[in-house]
């Protein structure tokens, strides 16, 4: 279950009539879809691209080997019109995404080419009423109907473009989490000291050893599960209180966990295993060094449209565990960056004798 520990094949095989995993483990396809215009990092993304573009623009019109104050110029002179233009489209584009959501992929691309081309033909006039034609001696040479069409176009183009292209550079890390699932990367020394802790309960408390069985089987499960959609915060919250109950019998006082979600959001979406890999390093790097009782803190709650989740455990400086907290944390911030981009973040911090890690998410509802 660990994220940095994986199952090497050097280690003792499995007993001969067990069921060996396959070896050439599922794909995941990529499917097209478009962005979702209303994420803070797709806005980013989108203003960079579409200025450069009009600096572009604004050189194959200028002469600037003669006059170099016309890049100037012919810069703001489309900007006098493109900036408006892009905080429309950035507008309309967020309004029109539950539209968009139903379409196909290729629908959706002409639907965004139709609303653009709608939003270029009003800002054309608009750029007549505002800049009429003028002589090129005195400000340059107009913008025609012809060259507003093909810059629009050939922005909306670039821009589709774009996010199709990141989109599928980064498939391949969404493969990596279902071959990280399908490897079932868990600490063997979590295994062997959970299956002893339910060889030593069968006798006198076999309901509890029962209960922990099915609390093993659980976890097992949802690390074999296709973990590419997000999930509700309430599910990953119960996959997290079964999977410390399985350390409470295994440390037994010596950890003690400090619930605080009343107000948290259980209907908001997060991505799978967001939060147990984080607990589970929090008991081997935070509870298991300390020579006597450890406090484990998750605090969940809503600030504004987000949810924030704040860990802490104990800490001690010079811990060898504290690589294997690093691997953790980068690979679930990647994680994060996937699924909502710019919108989303992952804090560690070390206060005195405590190890904190906050995490800030967009609440949402729609997978």
């Amino acid at each position: 279950m660990s994220i940095n520990e994986p199952l090497h094949p050097s280690r003792p095989s499995s007993p001969a009539n067990a069921v060996p995993l396959p070896l050439h483990l599922p794909q995941i396809e990529y499917n097209a879809r478009l962005p979702d215009f209303c994420n803070l990092g797709v806005i980013l993304r989108l203003l960079v691209i579409v200025n450069v573009m009009v600096l572009g623009a604004a050189l194959a019109r200028a002469n600037i080997a003669v006059d170099a104050s016309a890049l100037m110029r012919e810069f703001l002179l489309i900007s006098i019109v493109a900036q408006p233009a892009i905080i429309l489209s950035l507008v309309a584009t967020c309004a029109a995404k539950p539209f968009f959501m139903k379409l196909t992929y290729w629908r959706g691309i002409s639907a965004v080419f139709v609303l653009e081309g709608m939003i270029g033909v009003l800002f054309w006039f608009l750029h007549r009423a505002l800049l009429p034609i003028v002589s090129a001696g005195e400000s340059g040479p107009s913008i025609s109907i012809v060259q507003f069409a093909i810059f629009f176009f050939v922005a909306t183009a670039a821009v589709l473009f774009y996010f199709d292209l990141r989109a599928r550079s980064l498939a391949p890390a969404f493969t990596e989490a279902r071959l990280q699932a399908l490897q079932a990367r868990i600490r063997p020394h979590f295994l062997f000291n959970s299956i002893n802790a339910v060889l030593s309960l069968i006798r006198d408390e076999p309901k509890r050893a029962e209960r922990m069985l099915e609390d093993m089987a659980e976890l097992f499960r949802v690390l074999m599960a296709d973990n590419r959609q997000l999930k509700p915060l309430a599910d990953e919250i119960e996959l997290c209180e079964r999977y410390l109950e399985i350390e409470q019998i295994r440390l037994g006082d010596r950890l003690k966990v400090d619930w605080q979600i009343k107000d948290m959001p259980a209907l908001a979406l997060v991505p799978p295993l967001i939060l147990q890999p984080l607990i589970e390093n929090a008991v081997y790097h935070g509870i298991e060094p300390q020579s006597g009782d450890g406090t484990l803190t998750i605090a969940i709650h809503s600030v504004g449209k987000q949810v924030r989740v704040v860990l802490t455990n104990p800490y001690q400086s010079g811990s060898t565990h504290v690589s294997g907290n690093r691997m953790a944390i980068a690979n679930i911030k990647e994680r994060l960056q996937l699924h909502f981009d710019a919108e989303a973040s992952l804090r560690a911090d070390i206060n005195g004798a405590l190890y904190i890690v906050t995490i800030n998410m967009p609440i949402t509802t729609e997978k």
